[in-house]
């Protein structure tokens, strides 16, 4: 049987190969792993699943859950890598890391898990913000202060406070605006990070996190 378009396809892969370097894995800092879902082992614990953004892990390590709730310190009994057990995982890898002494009601989506006392968490920033216009999926009214959309953070969603600056009374879509933004839950957040708004189950906003206020 003849496979077209086999030898296009080898010399693709080849170019692929050769011409694109390898990502950069920034396996040398703490770890971070931003929690998408979680599920229960009957007698085991609680998994928590999802994306590892920064550092690397392994069975027996000592943990920290933190955001949203009270921060707890738990320890690493397994991890699994589509559906394999492996003794460490690392940046970029999707993992589901079993945690000693937690039950599924003690972790949600949202939080993260780190090197302990790697991460601070806060609940109030400035930020600067672009509100999408109608065309671009956005709002198609003005929002005035205390505005109290859904702030999406890594995977964390959150109600947020909107305040405007003090010579501001109205934002229009379209318009980009620097707002004081409150959680009602703190995260562990920095500076220079990304988050979106949402509203009605599409997105309004985007913006970066100007200053950590508290």
């Amino acid at each position: 049987m003849v496979q077209f378009g086999l030898k296009s396809i080898e010399e693709l892969v080849d170019a692929i190969d050769n011409k694109i370097p390898d990502p950069e894995r920034p396996n040398t800092m703490p770890f971070l792993m931003p929690i998408e879902s979680v599920f229960q082992i009957s007698g085991r614990g609680a998994v928590a699943t999802g994306a590892v953004q920064q550092g690397s892990v392994k069975v027996g390590e000592e943990l920290e859950l933190v955001g949203i709730k009270k921060s707890v310190k738990t320890t690493v009994s397994g991890i699994e890598m589509f559906n394999k057990t492996v003794d460490v995982g690392q940046s970029g890898d999707n993992l589901g890391i079993l945690l000693r002494t937690l039950k599924r009601e003690d972790v949600r989506r949202g939080q993260v898990l780190c090197k302990p006392n790697s991460l601070k968490c806060y609940s109030k920033f400035t930020s600067r913000t672009y509100i999408l216009n109608e065309e671009e999926g956005g709002r198609k009214n003005s929002f005035t202060n205390n505005y109290r959309p859904q702030i999406f953070i890594r995977t964390a969603d959150i109600t947020g406070i909107l305040t405007l600056p003090k010579d501001l009374t109205v934002v229009m879509p379209g318009e980009t605006v620097n707002l004081d933004i409150e959680l009602i839950a703190p995260l562990p957040i920095h500076e220079g990070l990304r988050f979106s708004i949402r509203e009605g189950g599409k997105t309004v906003g985007i913006g970066v996190i100007d200053k950590i206020v508290s």
